[in-house]
């Protein structure tokens, strides 16, 4: 199966290279059974699209987004065996920043260069920018209403405007604009960090409808979620499973209306023939 390449690594990794194995075996293997038996093997946990360097990716950006600083440093091990690449980790983490923040990113930063100088992996990585000052604000501008779409709003007043204006510039000008991860990637990463860091379902909402936007289908974003329950716990799960569910019916409303529209103005073609 899909799956097996990466069950093997993380549980081979528990068994020999960490030291709970010895001072909590019944716990490691509960914990095994469940993370890499019971999620990995469960078909709606699973999903065509979620390879085992998707999952691993998603795994990652959960661990940064709940704080999971050891669990991080154990999964980068086996996720660059499961075939993410240095530059991916990197786009990871540094997407991190606009919705954590520097101050809970800089660990995992720090944390993976040490591993990278571990394994003799060059730093700096290739380096994956492609806007300058001059271009920052055209591009971020229209991937936020690639992203945003209808979901957009406008500052309530001028004396917010300027946070609107960084995050158009910042945010989606500097970070979305990045090489490395493609947009669909950056999203699924975007949600499981909004999904692990909890109390800002709107924003989650408005990204897991824009991943919806972007051709995948809501049982995707299930069996992302449901990959990363057990590093982030079932109350954030949970609530990021509801903030699916909204996000679905909302992009099924939006497609409705445009079919509703479209019809509406062929049948008015149609009349003035």
């Amino acid at each position: 199966m899909a799956f097996d390449s990466l069950k093997k690594s993380a549980r081979k990794f528990w068994r020999d290279d960490i030291a709970l194995g010895d001072s909590d075996p019944q716990f490691v293997e509960l914990f095994n059974r469940f993370a890499y038996d019971e999620v990995l093997g469960e078909p709606n946990a699973n999903h065509p699209d979620l390879t085992d360097a998707r999952r691993s990716m998603a795994i990652l950006a959960a661990l940064i987004g709940c704080g999971g600083l050891d669990e991080y440093g154990i999964m980068l091990s086996v996720a660059l065996k499961g075939g993410v690449t240095p530059v991916q980790v990197k786009e990871i983490v540094y997407q991190a920043v606009p919705y954590l923040g520097f101050g809970r990113v800089l660990p995992f930063l720090t944390a993976t260069n040490d591993l990278f100088q571990d394994r003799d992996i060059a730093l700096p990585v290739e380096q994956q920018g492609t806007v300058d000052e001059s271009t920052r604000r055209t591009e971020g501008e229209r991937i936020r209403r690639q992203v945003l779409g209808a979901a957009d709003r406008p500052p309530r007043d001028e004396a917010t405007g300027h946070i609107r204006t960084w995050e158009t510039d910042n945010c989606y000008g500097d970070y979305y604009t990045r090489g490395g991860l493609d947009l669909a990637d950056r999203e699924m990463v975007t949600v499981c960090l909004l999904a692990a860091l909890g109390g800002c379902e709107p924003q989650l909402v408005s990204h897991a409808a824009a991943r919806i936007r972007s051709g995948v289908d809501r049982r995707f974003l299930i069996a992302v979620i449901s990959q990363c329950l057990p590093y982030i716990g079932y109350p954030r799960a949970t609530n990021a499973l509801r903030c699916v569910d909204i996000a679905s019916d909302a992009v099924d409303a939006e497609r409705e209306a445009m079919q509703g529209l479209a019809e509406q103005d062929s049948a008015e073609q149609n009349s003035a023939e």
